[in-house]
């Protein structure tokens, strides 16, 4: 594999595990369920095992009882097996959510860890054959009452765009080939 190809390669799973992120936040199912092979697997230590397209559907209904979430993947390592169609990748991943703790008020529930992926790519696509999920932080924050909307205000003669969890979110205008 040329070093070109490589570079290809990688780009094309860095662009897979940012979808991945997208389509949980926007809720998007066809592009959630776009970065798992079929038959692809995970493993969420204690929270979920099964199939890929089984914890969209998981993560989905936790997601929907939730005011909002936000997905982030940093330091992506990957490494190419040798026949360039089989890699393993490390990411962090950061997510903040937040819901109505059983209090009432509101609580945002702030989890880091990492994705330790295997790839393959198939009829010239690269999607996860197995994900383990393993944690390594989480912190629950109380939201003060100001801050309960959680958006930025606008001055006055300003119109807000708002953030959606669904296909009309602003960003579906801007990106419509990833929908």
């Amino acid at each position: 594999m040329d070093d070109i190809s490589r570079l290809a390669a990688k780009d094309a799973i860095r662009d897979v595990l940012y979808r991945y992120c997208r389509g949980l936040d926007r809720m998007d199912y066809d592009l959630s369920y776009s970065v798992w092979h079929p038959d692809g697997t995970a493993f969420y230590g204690g929270l979920y095992e099964g199939s890929g397209a089984g914890f969209v559907e998981w993560v989905f209904e936790l997601h929907r009882g939730m005011v909002g979430h936000s997905h982030q993947v940093t330091n992506i390592l990957i490494e190419l097996a040798e026949d360039g169609a089989h890699a393993t990748s490390e990411a962090y991943v950061t997510v903040r959510l937040r819901t109505h703790h059983a209090s009432g008020h509101l609580v945002d529930i702030v989890g880091t860890g990492r994705y330790l992926d295997r790839w393959s790519s198939r009829e010239s696509r690269w999607a996860i054959d197995h994900r383990q999920y393993v944690g390594d932080l989480t912190t629950t924050i109380a939201v003060p009452e100001a801050n309960a909307q959680g958006r930025i205000r606008p001055a006055a003669d300003v119109e807000r765009v708002e953030s959606r969890r669904d296909r009309h979110d602003p960003s579906y205008a801007v990106l419509p080939n990833l929908a």
